[in-house]
């Protein structure tokens, strides 16, 4: 039997094994996707002692994605560039590394938004963290024309500048009005909006009625940005679809069969997170 687990620190919220067991029902494969809690002081420990683990590998979870890079063999260029790896597997007795979080937010946006194109688009993150980097990388090498990444610390977008020289800006918000006027997607890659933060606190009157609104919080379902920008005719792109494709890498890796992600699979870890989803 094949598997597989998540590590975290904490790591009991993880909704991964719900994710990856269920693919394993629905395509009969013998293996199984589990939990399993690792403590800062014991990532390496874990990591070099994966090949010999008898797991296939593993995903991994705040706060271990940038520290990661340092106790596996081979990293690919794309965890390298972004600084953190979210997918290992073993291969020939080494531990390999990358990031499927920047791929996951495209397949999220073209199944929510099959009409959107990201070339030649221009966006507007907000956020400049771990997600919106592995985000706007993806979004460069997509083919969009501006990515404007507004932090209230501007330092902190002006970090992820070298993720594509001419193409990402960096703002502290201070034009904001402005930049939502000038954009075709706004993806929220804050915490702003999760179930317990404060509300993102953001008047979308600018936006054109053709923008799509992005949010990568997935608990609530549908954030107070989403709900604002549904209210207004915007297409949305719930965070659930994110975190349900960026899955999908891991589970080709260990398990040998590349998933789908389904209305129903969809479901199922919508009514988790919400026992009064409907679809």
């Amino acid at each position: 039997m094949t598997r597989a687990v998540v590590i975290g620190w904490p790591i009991g919220h993880s909704r991964s094994p719900l994710i990856h067991n269920y693919w394993l029902r629905h395509y009969g494969i013998a293996g199984h996707y589990d939990r399993q809690p690792v403590p800062p002081d014991g990532l390496g420990s874990f990591l070099r002692g994966l090949a010999e683990s008898g797991l296939a590998g593993c995903n991994i979870t705040i706060p271990h994605k940038e520290k990661a890079l340092a106790h596996l063999d081979v990293v690919d260029g794309l965890a390298r560039r972004l600084g953190a790896v979210n997918t290992v597997w073993v291969r020939d007795g080494k531990t390999h590394g990358t990031s499927s979080d920047g791929q996951g937010f495209l397949a999220s946006l073209a199944a929510a938004a099959p009409g959107f194109s990201i070339q030649n688009a221009r966006v507007l993150v907000l956020g400049a963290g771990g997600a919106a980097r592995a985000i706007v990388a993806a979004l460069v090498d997509a083919g969009a024309a501006s990515i404007t990444v507004s932090n209230r610390t501007r330092a902190r977008a002006e970090a992820l500048l070298s993720l594509g020289p001419g193409i990402v800006g960096a703002s502290d918000g201070a034009g904001l009005a402005h930049d939502l006027a000038a954009c075709d997607l706004l993806i929220n890659t804050t915490a702003l909006g999760m179930t317990g933060q404060p509300a993102l606190a953001l008047d979308l009157v600018p936006l054109k009625p053709s923008a799509v609104v992005a949010d990568i919080v997935y608990t609530p379902l549908v954030t107070p940005l989403l709900r604002q920008a549904q209210s207004r005719g915007h297409v949305i792109v719930p965070g659930l679809g994110m975190l349900l494709h960026q899955a999908a890498t891991g589970f080709e890796l260990w398990f040998g069969r590349k998933p789908e992600v389904t209305a129903e699979l969809y479901n199922l870890v919508a009514r988790d997170i919400d026992p009064d989803h409907r679809p």
